[in-house]
């Protein structure tokens, strides 16, 4: 009786590294159980191709290469904001979500360096996704390879969005952005401001072809964008597999997987 159920559920592939990111393949396969879909996991040594698949998540990680937006590396800046949230903060985060907290440092290993055979395994799965019509949601640095697979470009380093403010690096939803009213993600989520997490280092800078924003911060920085031709494909900056406790997040995984059971023309 599980494997019929199991066996009827959409397969929506996520992708990630070879090693670590084990926390955001937990909790993104989570969040599409939940949707009543199937995660399968994509790395470069473990490749799928995109006719078995309904549905792709491009998820977080490593930075995109720059020379794939004819970039050269830049120099890491002087951290002047990411030490500035407050102890008292830190320790709710930690009492308020430990079992998450405790999962993304055990399990989840950040690679500062690039991984360039990563960019060429999601570049061709997204290009095959994108020509089969399905739907996909990028996370994090999914939406930023989402822009500059469509021919867009990065910016390397965030810090002088916030010479005014901190840049909060959390997984509580304490970054404010604004959405859109007109996009698909607004009616995902139904709200014009919303609370989101944030880990990122890099965001959007100018757009690819078809690719329009969808939300931003009050500075600017671009927190989610979507493809105007095609039905579903999302990227989203923050990270919704990390709030399962919210339910306009989990909406995200909801509507990809309800997407993911429509007929493609």
């Amino acid at each position: 009786m599980v494997e019929s159920v199991n066996a009827a559920r959409s397969i929506i592939g996520v992708t990630g590294p070879d090693h670590g990111g084990l926390a955001a393949w937990w909790f993104t396969k989570l969040a599409v159980w939940r949707a009543g879909g199937r995660a399968r996991r994509i790395t470069p040594k473990r490749p799928c191709h995109v006719r078995e698949l309904d549905g792709l998540i491009l998820g977080g990680g490593a930075d995109v290469a720059p020379d794939l937006y004819g970039a050269e590396s830049l120099p890491q800046p002087e951290e002047i904001t990411r030490g500035e949230v407050g102890l008292f903060r830190r320790g709710l985060a930690l009492l308020a979500f430990p079992l998450m907290f405790l999962i993304r440092r055990l399990l989840t290993t950040r690679n500062p360096g690039l991984n360039i055979d990563r960019d060429k395994l999601e570049q061709n799965v997204l290009r095959g996704a994108l020509d089969r019509n399905l739907p996909i949601l990028g996370i994090c640095r999914g939406a930023q390879l989402l822009n500059v697979t469509m021919g867009g470009t990065l910016h390397q380093h965030l810090t002088g969005f916030y010479q005014e403010s901190p840049n909060i690096r959390s997984l509580l939803p304490r970054k404010q952005i604004m959405v859109e009213p007109d996009s698909c993600l607004a009616r995902i989520l139904g709200c014009a401001t919303c609370g989101v997490n944030a880990l990122h280092d890099q965001a959007v800078d100018r757009l690819g072809e078809a690719v329009r924003i969808v939300a931003r911060e009050p500075n600017g920085v671009v927190q989610a964008v979507e493809l105007t031709t095609k039905p579903f494909v999302v990227g989203v900056q923050w990270h919704p597999e990390y709030l399962p406790h919210h339910r306009r997040q989990q909406r995200l995984f909801q509507s990809l997987v309800d997407a993911a059971r429509q007929p493609r023309p």
